[in-house]
């Protein structure tokens, strides 16, 4: 197996599995340091592979093309979390992948996460597992009734989830998932969302973006603004909770850990990702060393930049059709559009951020 006993040197490659947006982006920050990447994905039109030196087209559990693929890589990371484990650990077993097996095992499984945040003594909403009918009944009378049911795997953009006001909702809900093993939480009267974006170095070096404020419409994210309405101590907290995460996981490269803000300002883990983030896409513009850049220095060995703010900003998504107005969009701020070919419902075809005010 290779070994990353020194920092990957200008002009190495680092291997990035799935070519969407953050795949992307990540490729667009690496050519910035002076890096090369080569991306690996299950289609022949990824959006990364418009932007990459290398691109490989072929199933996530191919082993003998991630095999070739690992041998032109210095390094490995990937850009989502819904890969199959057995690959990811013949990967590992030939280049070092950042991050580990053990961070994308952990965050695959909502009741595994939630479990081992519960264990760091960290808040959540109340959560219990689902696997039968019956269970989801029992798990729905010690709820403050109402809740939301998810599946354990494969959720995202609100996908795999449904809000259950009784116990018949409830069941519904799981037989409407082909009972698959979910997770049944209780509502959290929250007074807003926020996320932590953070970096964990090779050595241990830990650095924080500031927390957004985000907005959700229909399960995805709409906006996300910094600075939000926490408090100083409660985004020292928040990062606090984000380090706390990452030193458990030996987490190498960028996180992002959702948040509920309670109304009485307590601080819930949602969700943790193992990747950078959609919330975190404000840092390009408004930050010396952005989400992207700070996730391939973390990637290749090299020391964290500096996550310091040096404006406001809003980041808003740009979803399905709304890509059609890419002229005007492109009057009102810093545009970035993926190069996705079909505008889709609920798709996210682009970003735009503007920025609000230069900080002293």
């Amino acid at each position: 197996m290779k070994s990353l006993d020194h920092p990957v040197p200008p002009g190495g490659t680092i291997g990035i599995v799935g070519g969407g947006q953050l795949g992307r982006m990540l490729a667009l920050a690496a050519a910035r340091l002076g890096l090369q990447t080569c991306i690996y994905n299950d289609t022949p039109d990824a959006p990364a592979f418009q932007v990459t030196q290398q691109a490989m087209d072929a199933p996530y559990d191919d082993l003998e093309m991630l095999a070739g693929f690992a041998e032109v890589c210095d390094a490995v990371t990937f850009e989502f979390e819904n890969l199959p484990a057995h690959a990811i650990a013949h990967l590992a077993e030939r280049v070092p992948v950042r991050p580990g097996a053990h961070a994308l095992a952990m965050t695959q499984d909502r009741l595994t996460e939630k479990t081992f945040v519960e264990k760091l003594g960290l808040k959540t909403a109340p959560f219990f597992d689902v696997t039968s009918a019956d269970q989801a009944r029992e798990a729905f009378a010690k709820l403050n009734g109402r809740g939301i049911l998810k599946t354990r795997r494969f959720g995202y953009d609100g996908k795999g989830q449904a809000k259950v006001m009784s116990a018949d909702e409830a069941v519904k809900a799981f037989e409407r998932f082909k009972s698959a093993p979910s997770i049944l939480e209780g509502f959290v009267d929250f007074s807003c969302e926020v996320s932590v974006v953070a970096a964990r170095g090779a050595d241990g070096a830990f650095a924080a973006f500031d927390p957004p404020e985000n907005i959700h419409e229909h399960h995805i994210l709409r906006r996300s603004s910094v600075p939000s309405r926490l408090s100083g101590a409660q985004v020292e907290d928040a990062k606090l909770i984000a380090k706390k995460i990452a030193d458990a996981l030996d987490y190498v490269g960028v996180l992002a850990v959702e948040l509920f803000v309670g109304r009485d300002g307590a601080l819930l883990v949602n969700e943790i990702a193992p990747r950078v983030h959609n919330s975190g896409h404000w840092t390009i513009e408004a930050c010396a060393c952005s989400q992207f850049e700070q996730h391939i220095r973390a990637v290749a060995g090299w020391p964290l930049g500096d996550p310091s703010r040096h404006a406001d900003a809003v980041m808003e998504n740009i979803i399905g059709a709304e890509a059609d107005a890419w002229e005007s969009l492109a009057k009102g701020g810093a545009l970035h559009l993926y190069g996705k070919k079909e505008a889709r419902p609920g798709r996210k075809m682009g970003h735009v951020t503007r920025l609000k005010g230069k900080q002293p």
